[in-house]
């Protein structure tokens, strides 16, 4: 299976000249999209694409969430050199969508069972965590957990991280739309597209019009 980090690599060197040092994410919600949901569950490519697919959310931004080290960079974040995983910011309209939905959607999107991975991507940075701005948000995560324990929903025990969000980094700009925008990308070709064509397949009333 391909690599992210192998088959970005050779573009990293390039942009990395290019970088600017990155400062925590003020980008507003846009337009009706009044409230803001933060999660990581793998390659941020393949998390940003399914997230914008469902009715309700805004423009999903790539970034970096989860660790202590300030305006981390893809190539320290990707090469393991922080505590920081890819996450994504999902700006949504909480009258069509609810934070509930959301993280049925977190849960149904990746595997949760696998510890500092997911898929072909290995390390920390590709961890699997809730973030939470409320006690009330905490709650849905636990409570949603719960639901699928009882129901046994996976073979394997839930390992995602449960955590009070802190402060998101925006990730460079040539992440943003990163699937849409390179189609032809080996790794979007081979783990991107196919894991959000899952997805869709999974919960095809959630998907908004032009999906």
């Amino acid at each position: 299976m391909i690599s992210k980090t192998f088959m970005t690599n050779a573009f990293l060197w390039c942009t990395l000249a290019l970088a600017l040092v990155l400062q925590p994410s003020e980008k507003a919600p846009q337009n009706s999209y009044t409230e803001t949901a933060y999660f990581a569950s793998g390659c941020f490519w393949c998390v940003e694409a399914i997230f914008e697919s469902v009715t309700g959310v805004g423009d999903v931004v790539s970034g970096y969430a989860g660790g202590t080290e300030k305006n981390p960079t893809y190539n320290q974040v990707a090469g393991g050199r922080t505590t920081h995983a890819e996450a994504v910011m999902v700006p949504y309209n909480p009258k069509q969508v609810s934070y509930e939905t959301l993280v049925k959607v977190f849960f149904g999107s990746h595997d949760p069972t696998t510890r500092n991975r997911q898929g072909p991507d290995r390390g920390p940075q590709y961890r699997s965590i809730a973030f939470y701005k409320t006690s009330a948000e905490k709650a849905v995560i636990t409570t949603h957990i719960d639901v699928l324990n009882t129901e046994k929903a996976f073979n394997n025990p839930i390992v995602t991280q449960i955590m009070p969000f802190t402060i998101f980094y925006e990730a460079e700009d040539y992440h943003q739309d990163f699937e849409a925008r390179n189609p032809n990308n080996p790794y979007v070709r081979a783990v991107s597209v196919p894991r959000l064509l899952k997805f869709k397949a999974k919960f095809p009333k959630l998907l908004k019009a032009s999906h």
